[in-house]
């Protein structure tokens, strides 16, 4: 049985939906559906059962098993970059992940992990996913450090050789609809330029900057999606990678690729930066994607301008955001 956590969030339900056209669906999904419409992103999924997340603890330390696992895609956590209450992301993000990776490796069990970019902090110690490097970073948010903490936890503990955690950088595309304020910019974006006409984007208070020329590595879920799976077929690859297109671009990219995407004529007005984001924004991201590659996963990222098409014209442009 595959065990999907956060398997009605985004990348989790994406990923119910890539085993699902590979024929898998022998999947158990494990989520806290709670009172937002994530539960839009199981319509139509083959799986085997669904448990809220807390019973799915309480069984696998009770030591009882009725799963049989032979895979673990751990994406369940509190994602937001925002969150305030460090005891409940301590709770949820790490030590969680410690029990499931634990229950995971005794049962013999693939365990695939979502790290996260944010864990590099503002950049300056690069964007190397060397495990070596890991001591070096400096998260600027708790959610970060909670996934830096558990990253930490698989080296010390040895157990990198036998899972593989995945620092996802920018993620955008169908089955994010629930995320709220979390949601990317590409969605966020169709829905301004829709109602407006025009789209908002931060100024910049670095000199070495344009404003709207911040920089990030954005990349398509459906590209998470094949590596993920890549993962599943080779059982034998461990460790902390990179998952990026390794090709930073602009937010002004981005913005120009959404509005070609509806055939809208750009116009973007630049805003001042909230407060609460100065000193906390990361004005580049690019991950370095040797290691994934030299592990052997050759699939080409799809560029930008094609991913934010596919998204807006065969999603957001439907009122279907799921896949």
């Amino acid at each position: 049985m595959h065990i999907v956590t956060g398997g009605a969030g985004f990348i989790g339900s994406a990923f119910v939906w890539k085993l699902n056209a590979m024929g898998v669906d022998d999947i158990l999904v494990v989520d806290d559906l709670g009172t937002d419409d994530k539960f839009r992103n199981l319509v139509g999924r083959r799986f085997a059962d669904y448990l809220h997340k807390d019973d799915f603890l309480s069984r696998i330390q009770a030591e009882t098993d009725p799963f049989g696992p032979t895979a673990f895609i751990h994406m369940g956590a509190c994602s937001s970059t925002t969150e305030t209450d460090a005891e409940m992301l301590m709770r949820v993000n790490y030590q969680y992940s410690k029990a499931v990776c634990r229950y995971a490796l005794s049962r013999d069990a693939r365990f695939i992990n979502a790290s996260s970019a944010a864990t590099y902090g503002d950049g300056s110690k690069g964007f190397d996913d060397d495990p070596a490097a890991l001591d070096e970073l400096r998260p600027l948010n708790m959610y970060a450090l909670t996934k830096h903490l558990f990253d930490l936890w698989l080296r010390r503990h040895g157990l990198l050789d036998r899972v593989s955690s995945l620092k996802f950088f920018n993620v955008f595309g169908p089955n994010e609809h629930h995320k709220g304020e979390m949601r990317s910019v590409v969605c966020k974006a169709f829905e301004k330029i829709k109602a407006s006409g025009s789209l908002k984007l931060f100024k910049s208070d670095r000199t070495d900057y344009p404003d709207g020329g911040q920089k990030r590595d954005f990349i398509y879920v459906k590209d998470c999606l094949d590596v993920l799976w890549w993962l599943l077929e080779a059982p034998h690859v461990g460790g902390v990678f990179n998952v990026g297109t390794g090709q930073a671009r602009t937010w002004n990219d981005l913005a120009a690729a959404v509005f070609a995407a509806m055939d809208r004529e750009p116009r973007i007005d630049y805003v001042d930066m909230p407060p609460a984001l100065r000193g906390k924004y990361q004005y580049f991201t690019e991950a370095r994607m040797e290691r994934l590659r030299a592990a052997g996963y050759a699939t080409p990222m799809t560029s930008l301008e094609d991913a934010v098409r596919d998204y807006v014209t065969g999603y957001l442009a439907t009122d279907n955001p799921c896949l």
